[in-house]
């Protein structure tokens, strides 16, 4: 470990390999087995789980970028076997949230250049490609895959199972096992091949589809989509996450695609 610097203090774990020209301060833990390349930089606050991945230029830690942030003594918590690319960035929480944590599941990978903001939640299986950034306050939801240079608003809220296109500009909510694309962004169908790969069945997938029909295809506004769906399926995992999602969405939806918009 020659050539880096780590505190004394840092409770590192068992077979980490931690390599040249790196920084890792006082009040860090890094599980077992993680691997923490060279040229990294790991601030104070930061928990680190097991058999992770860190690659060079990489800066874990660090306080947010938000004029609310006082110095408060928050968090920045990365779960077990996740992998960060190269030159990613990932900042504490803020109290100013109420959240005072930036969390990351385990099995994540998140891509070169990528940044995540002051209290984001990011849940277990995320993949975010290269260049994307999350503001502040962003959710996501598990198996959720954001395509390249993806931006999101604030405050917003990606469903499971979600996939983006590359470019998207997430503003309003995506909702759970659909694909968003075009621009504005929008509904772009069911993400039918991610929900096979990951063992839903036939009947699953028609049911969502059947769902999203009525919220995207029909001729209702949303609040009473709601009511017909709630009327017409029977309570199932798929059918209780679509409407809890919905009916628990701050910045409202995305719409389907209007193709007289131009573009």
């Amino acid at each position: 470990m020659e050539f880096t610097r780590i505190h004394h203090e840092a409770k590192i774990g068992l077979n980490v390999i931690v390599e040249p020209f790196t920084t890792i301060a006082k009040n860090v833990e890094i599980g077992e087995n993680t691997w923490i390349g060279p040229n990294v930089t790991i601030m104070d606050n930061v928990k680190i789980g097991k058999n992770c991945k860190v690659f060079p230029g990489a800066v874990i830690g660090a306080i947010p970028q938000d004029l609310k942030f006082q110095g408060e003594d928050s968090w920045a918590i990365i779960g077990n076997n996740t992998i960060i690319r190269e030159c990613v960035t990932i900042n504490r929480g803020t109290a100013a949230s109420g959240k005072m944590k930036t969390i990351i599941g385990d099995n994540c990978l998140i891509m070169s250049y990528s940044h995540v903001a002051h209290d984001c939640r990011l849940e277990n299986n995320v993949i975010l490609a290269s260049f994307t950034g999350l503001a502040g306050e962003t959710d996501i939801d598990e198996w959720a895959i954001l395509g390249g240079k993806t931006g999101t608003h604030q405050f917003s809220h990606i469903g499971a199972h979600v996939m983006t296109m590359g470019g998207s500009l997430v503003g309003k909510d995506i909702p759970p096992y659909i694909i968003a694309g075009h621009f504005p962004l929008s509904f772009g169908g069911i993400n039918r091949v991610g929900l096979r790969r990951r063992g839903f069945t036939p009947e699953q997938i028609e049911e969502i589809h059947n769902i999203y029909r009525i919220i995207y295809q029909g001729t209702l506004n949303t609040t009473d989509a709601c009511k017909k769906i709630e009327e017409e399926f029977k309570s199932s995992v798929e059918r209780d996450n679509i409407l809890n999602f919905i009916c628990n969405s701050k910045r409202g939806i995305i719409k389907s695609v209007n193709f007289n918009d131009e573009y």
